[in-house]
């Protein structure tokens, strides 16, 4: 049975600089947040929601994933096993070919391993059906992609809707408002009415985040998402992760960032497919 959650030893945080603000969610201890924090989101407390709980949101176990290349095929994932807990903020980080976009495809339900199981918010994703798998992502998976993949038609606001349109949880006159709030939550509520090609890259890759929350996900999925952000605008945007995150999300990161270790508590390293390295955030010393 897994431990009551305990405080976390104080430990020194170097003045100034990005590590502060990125490792800020998780020095302190996360709480429900006031019932301010909660009016842009319009729900309970957050301490009834489904994605705040004990165990594993993620478990992979012993997955092969390959691709038919001609004559022979090509190792894309090699017997991987994974768990991530209700709340972890994963990296996982290796060179281009690694198997990590393959790796978060299969935990998105967006492709299937060719052996092995994958469990992800509750849900055998290898035993489901396609349509059983969109509707399923609808409601526990947010997506975040390196070029934004915003419907160049649309205005910000209804990119955001967009999910909600679908999922249709939410009533059609409560859709905007909740896309209102998410941009606001984000930073860039002014842009709520202009087109995607409008707004800076960092801007993009914000109403790209309100989307993924649309539907108020347990499980955030990123793939590179500062990828195409100069080093400013990509710290923002990694900031922002965290603090989603200290709300108790669960995130895996597909990522090159140099200093993700200081914002994610776990970074995991792929090499040919396989786990070469899981290593927590290092501990510091205690003041």
């Amino acid at each position: 049975m897994a431990e009551a959650a305990r405080d976390p030893p104080r430990r020194h945080r170097p003045a100034g600089g990005r590590v502060d603000a990125h490792r800020r969610a998780r020095w302190w201890r996360w709480r429900p947040p006031t019932q301010e924090a909660r009016q842009w989101r319009n729900e309970p407390d957050v301490r009834t929601r489904k994605w705040v709980g004990v165990g594993h949101v993620i478990e992979v176990h012993d997955v092969v994933k390959t691709y038919p290349l001609g004559d022979s095929e090509v190792v894309a994932v090699d017997h991987l096993s994974l768990d991530v807990g209700h709340g972890e903020f994963v990296a996982i980080v290796g060179r281009s070919g690694s198997g990590k976009t393959t790796l978060l495809n299969m935990l998105a339900g967006i492709d299937r391993p060719t052996t092995g199981t994958v469990h992800a918010a509750g849900a055998d994703l290898g035993a489901m059906s396609e349509s059983g798998l969109a509707s399923w992502r609808g409601g526990n998976v947010g997506l975040v992609f390196q070029f934004f993949q915003l419907l160049p038609t649309l205005t910000v606001a209804e990119n955001v809707m967009l999910p909600m349109d679908f999922a249709k949880k939410l009533p059609a006159d409560e859709r905007r408002k909740r896309a209102v709030r998410l941009l606001e939550r984000v930073g860039i509520v002014d842009q709520a009415d202009k087109l995607p090609a409008t707004l800076s890259g960092g801007q993009q890759q914000r109403a790209a985040i309100a989307r993924a929350l649309a539907n108020d996900p347990p499980l955030l999925l990123a793939d590179e998402p500062t990828g195409n952000l100069d080093s400013h605008t990509a710290d923002a945007v990694l900031t922002l992760f965290a603090d989603l995150n200290a709300e108790g999300r669960t995130i895996v990161v597909v990522t090159h960032e140099r200093d993700i270790r200081s914002i994610v508590s776990r970074e995991v390293t792929l090499v040919d497919g396989r786990i070469v390295s899981d290593a927590s955030a290092p501990a510091e010393v205690a003041e």
